[in-house]
């Protein structure tokens, strides 16, 4: 059953979900087969992809002097470099997103390129 507040107070509209008597939830409740996950993520690749992304926003920061929300919308697609043939192009990719900044941004680029060698892909989930 459901209970709704009167529209004349100035609170806003609630409502309230009651057990109607002599049935408790349990009861209700069918029984759940445990379910198997059959794709698994490496956990240590999301860790460092975590950190990888958080760096990127501590240094976006730096790079235009403002805080996370104020960062310009721009969105640098670690699988989309990982794609790339070579560091050049990366390169230029990662620069050309970062066309308004005001600030050098190359030191910036060359790190980013070195925390991404060696990372693998997370859009296609390894088996295990």
């Amino acid at each position: 059953m459901a209970a709704v507040t009167s529209p004349e107070s100035s609170q806003p509209a609630r409502v309230y979900f009651q057990t109607p008597t002599g049935s408790t939830e349990e009861a209700e409740t069918p029984a759940r087969k445990q379910g198997r996950v059959t794709v698994k993520y490496d956990r240590k690749e999301l860790r460092k992809r975590l950190n990888l992304e958080e760096w990127i926003i501590d240094q976006l920061t730096d790079l235009y002097d403002c805080e996370e929300e104020a960062i310009p919308e721009l969105e640098i697609d670690v699988d989309e470099l990982l794609d790339m043939e070579s560091d050049v192009d990366r390169a230029a990719r990662v620069k050309d997103l970062l066309v308004d900044c005001y600030k050098p941004t190359e030191v910036f680029v060359a790190e980013l390129l070195d925390k991404i060698r060696g990372m693998q892909k997370l859009s296609t989930p390894q088996k295990k």
